[in-house]
Formats: structure tokens, C-alpha cells, sequence
């Protein structure tokens, strides 16, 4: 990464136009899932055909991540950076514009391409525009607003659908990326990543086994787990990983080394990332359904009643991100997880075909301290967990595994609302929505004790990547 002394009004553009287009790359993750009811009575659809509008975008925004990453570094990040918010911003009219479930599957695959190829390369274009000392703090709002866009997507999605059209939850992002394309080209500085080189093969092989694997979860509940197309998909993807996996371990300059992972700072948030979204994305997929299939909200009043979970981020990220700075992230980080384990087992709790409001807000509001308090220092772990030149990759290998984490998340726990419930009537509902929350639960729980393998912020005060580098931060 380029050596310069940032200015202040450098980073506070570089800010502006990374959160911004952070906000909406994580606002389309799950703007639609208050949606889908509007969608499923305008286009049709059964759940596992409205599970693609979600899945489409979260499969193709994982799997192109790391290549967004290597792209940037290669021919030019701010420039890469444009090229994706381009193509984010197109699909999102094409979405908009979309005559049936089919157009709307695709359009939804291109903005996640789009966003594969911007968002990693928001946090390294911010951290070349931040001075270091102040980067903890710079995280933090970058993660407030991250934060709020993921926990906000229902009630973005289900005002606009109730007031507006469904529609609109893509017309949002049009006048916002054309906003931000000027102010990228003029604010933001050029910079690439040394040596950087394409990795096709690596690319090939992470694709096709994370679709193989995720189209199975989709499609286990209805052709049955046992079934040719099912056992095919699944062996094929565990396959094409295997050998993801053999590549990054022999291959000279692979897309994702796997020596990274040597390292407990790397391995640690990146499993606790994946485990995250695994168990958060899956239940508020179903929980904007829940609030209006069975407590018979409108969809702008499922949004408002989530407020408690949504708002929660833009309290206390910047908080967390200026802990981190002084504690280590890793206290930080782990209690965030453990807090939102905790909120999803009260809702498992208490969820029921006729459950008060009241008897639900205690579980929003620790689940919103508990997404706050991750996503700040999350992206600070991440980003001081390598060498400097390695932070374009890291952060396009963290990103993946935290939207491989919520494809699989929506899956599997769509899997085990199928299986033990369904549409039929509330009661059915709760049935399949209780244990998927359990699930939930455990999972972020797994997290939590993830991110404890990571070293202490004393133990971290030296080298932490497999390599040493003198000029690698300490965590």
C-alpha cells in the first residue's frame, strides 16, 4: 500500500463515500425480505423461488469477492471501486424494472457481482485515506452504518413497499450511486496493490463450490435430501472447495493464501464473521415474515417494530470502535456475539402466534447491542490481522465469508423452518420459526467462542500475520 501522511479532509470524503456505498452494497443483503410477500403476490413464486431474490444477490456477492479484491489491486482500486458501484447501480434499475421472478433472480445476481467488486474495496480505500492512530474510530462509523444498513433492510424495504411499490427498494440505490460516481472520481486517491495478479483458476473453483453447496440447501426441503440432484450438488461443491482449498495451499500467488489462516488473529475473525451472518441473516429472513404473515403487521410496521434491533448500531458502533482501540477488539467483538446468541434464544423464548410486542423487545434490543458491538471492531481486527500490502485480500476474504455466512444462513434455516413448519397457518409458522431460531442461536454462540481464539491485545502487540512484517499493526 502507497506510503502518504492522509489528510484530514481526505479521510472525511474517503468516509462519506465508502460508508455510503457500504450502506447500500449491505442494504440490498436483506432490503427485500419484508418485501416478499408484495413480491410473491405481484410475480408469484413459492419460498424457495423467494429465497433466490435473496440468495442470488448473497451467492454472487460472495463468490466474486475475493476476485473484487484482486481486480482493485490490479488495475487500480478507486477506479475498480467506480466500475462496481457502476454496475450495482444498473442492475438495481433492471430490478426495479423486472417483469417477473426470473428477471428479478438475474437482476439481483448482477447487483451482487456489482457489489463484489466495490465493497472490499471500501475498507482499503479507507485505510489508505486514515491515519492510523485514528482508524479504530474510522471503522467504527464505517460499521454503524454497515450495521444499520443490514439491521434497517426490513424497514427500508417494507416502508417504501407499503407506501410506494416494491420497486422502489431498488429505485433507492440509483440516485445514491450516481451521487457517489463524481465523488469517487474527485476525492478519493488511486492506489494498487503490489504484485498484484488475477487468480482465474481459484476464482472458478471457490464459485462453483460455494453454488453447488448453497444450491443443494436450497433445494434439499423440496426434491428431498436424499434425491440425485441434491446428493450431486452437495459432493460437487464440497469437491470444487476441497480443491479451492488445495490451490490456495500450492499455488504460487492463489486468490486466497491459505497461510493466512496459520495466523489465530485471521482464522479466529474470520470463522466468528461467518458464524455471524450464518445465524443472524437466516432469522431476520424469517422474522420480517413472522411479524407480518403472523402478527399481522403492514410492512412499514414490521420495519418500525424492529427499530430496537435496527437503530442499536448507529448508538453504539462508534462506541465499540473507539473500545476497540483501547481494549483490543477481541473483548469487544466476543461479548457482541455472545449478546446476539443470547437475544435469539429470548426470541425462541417467547415467539408464539399471538406474542405481545412487549415480550419481543427485550430480545431486539440485545441483539442490537450485540450486531453493534461486532461490527466496528470486527473490520479493525480484520485489517490488522496481515501485513499492510495483504489488506486488499483480507478484507475481500472476510467480506465472502460473512456473505457465504448469510447464503447459508438463509438455507439452512429456511431448511428447518420447511421441515418442521411452513405457511399453512400461524401456528405452523412458530412451529418451523422456533427452532430456527434455536439454530440460530447456537450458531452465533459458535462465534462468539471464535472470536476468543483470537490473541489478546497484549499477545498481538508483535506480528500476527504468518509472516513478519515490521509494518504490520498490531490487533
Amino acid at each position: 500500500m502507497e506510503k502518504h501522511t492522509p489528510s484530514r479532509g481526505t479521510a472525511v470524503w474517503a468516509l462519506v463515500v465508502t460508508s455510503v456505498a457500504g450502506f447500500m452494497a449491505a442494504l440490498d443483503n436483506l432490503v427485500v425480505t419484508t418485501a416478499l410477500p408484495s413480491i410473491r403476490e405481484d410475480l408469484g413464486g413459492a419460498l424457495h423461488d423467494l429465497e433466490w431474490t435473496v440468495s442470488a444477490y448473497t451467492l454472487t456477492f460472495a463468490v466474486l469477492l475475493m476476485f473484487g479484491a484482486a481486480l482493485g489491486d490490479r488495475f487500480g482500486r478507486r477506479k475498480l471501486f467506480m466500475v462496481g458501484l457502476t454496475v450495482f447501480t444498473g442492475a438495481s434499475a433492471a430490478a426495479a424494472l423486472a417483469p417477473g421472478l426470473g428477471a428479478l433472480v438475474a437482476a439481483r445476481a448482477v447487483q451482487g457481482a456489482g457489489a463484489a467488486i466495490m465493497m472490499p474495496l471500501t475498507l482499503t480505500l479507507l485505510t489508505a485515506a486514515v491515519p492510523v492512530a485514528k482508524r479504530g474510530m474510522a471503522y467504527g462509523i464505517w460499521g454503524a452504518v454497515n450495521g444499520l444498513a443490514v439491521a434497517s433492510g426490513p424497514l427500508i424495504g417494507g416502508s417504501l413497499t407499503e407506501h410506494v411499490s416494491w420497486q422502489w427498494i431498488f429505485w433507492l440505490n440509483v440516485p445514491l450511486g450516481l451521487a457517489l460516481l463524481p465523488l469517487a472520481r474527485l476525492r478519493l486517491a488511486e492506489s494498487y496493490g503490489p504484485g498484484a495478479r488475477l487468480d482465474i483458476a481459484g476464482t472458478l473453483l471457490a464459485s462453483g463450490g460455494l453454488f453447488g453447496i448453497v444450491y443443494a440447501l436450497v433445494r434439499g426441503p423440496l426434491d428431498g435430501w436424499a434425491s440425485a440432484t441434491v446428493l450431486t450438488s452437495l459432493i460437487a461443491g464440497a469437491a470444487l472447495l476441497g480443491g479451492f482449498i488445495h490451490h490456495g495451499i500450492r499455488t504460487k500467488a492463489p486468490m486466497l493464501p491459505m497461510r493466512l489462516f496459520r495466523s489465530r488473529a485471521f482464522s479466529g475473525i474470520n470463522a466468528a464473521s461467518l458464524l455471524m451472518f450464518l445465524g443472524m441473516f437466516g432469522s431476520i429472513f424469517l422474522l420480517s415474515q413472522y411479524m407480518q404473515i403472523v402478527l399481522g403487521y403492514s410492512p412499514t410496521e414490521a420495519g418500525l417494530r424492529m427499530l430496537p434491533w435496527t437503530g442499536m448500531p448507529m448508538l453504539v458502533s462508534p462506541l465499540a470502535g473507539y473500545l476497540s482501540d483501547r481494549i483490543g477488539g477481541r473483548p469487544v467483538v466476543a461479548a457482541g456475539l455472545f449478546l446476539q446468541a443470547l437475544g435469539l434464544a429470548w426470541y425462541a423464548v417467547v415467539v408464539g402466534p399471538d406474542a405481545t410486542y412487549g415480550v419481543q423487545l427485550p430480545a431486539l434490543v440485545i441483539s442490537g447491542i450485540g450486531m453493534a458491538l461486532y461490527f466496528a471492531p470486527a473490520a479493525n481486527l480484520v485489517m490488522s490481522s496481515v501485513r499492510p500490502h495483504e489488506q486488499g485480500i483480507a478484507s475481500g476474504a472476510n467480506n465472502a465469508l460473512r456473505e457465504v455466512g448469510g447464503a447459508l444462513g438463509i438455507a439452512v434455516m429456511s431448511s428447518i423452518f420447511s421441515a418442521q413448519g411452513g405457511y399453512g397457518t400461524a401456528r405452523t409458522f412458530v412451529d418451523g420459526l422456533e427452532p430456527a431460531l434455536w439454530v440460530g442461536a447456537a450458531v452465533v454462540a459458535l462465534g462468539a467462542v471464535a472470536a476468543l481464539v483470537i490473541p489478546s491485545r497484549r499477545a498481538t502487540s508483535g506480528p500476527v500475520a504468518p509472516e513478519p512484517d515490521k509494518e504490520l499493526i498490531a490487533a
